[in-house]
């Protein structure tokens, strides 16, 4: 199952309720104010602030 980029619109980041920018590569979602990736699982995003890994920028 594929990540509905639709999502986007109206998903934010559980830590700072910033905008979440969509890594399709990795499978992450990416809130850059609070540098956290959130995995995405089966097309489903996990919005866990304890699933999610520390995010920089390449």
């Amino acid at each position: 199952m594929s990540f509905d980029k639709k999502l986007l619109e109206i998903v934010a980041c559980p830590v700072c309720k910033g905008k979440l920018d969509y890594d399709k590569a990795k499978q992450q979602l990416i809130c850059k104010l609070d540098r956290l990736a959130y995995p995405i699982n089966d097309g489903i995003p996990v919005l866990l602030e304890n699933k999610a890994e520390s995010w920089e920028e390449a």
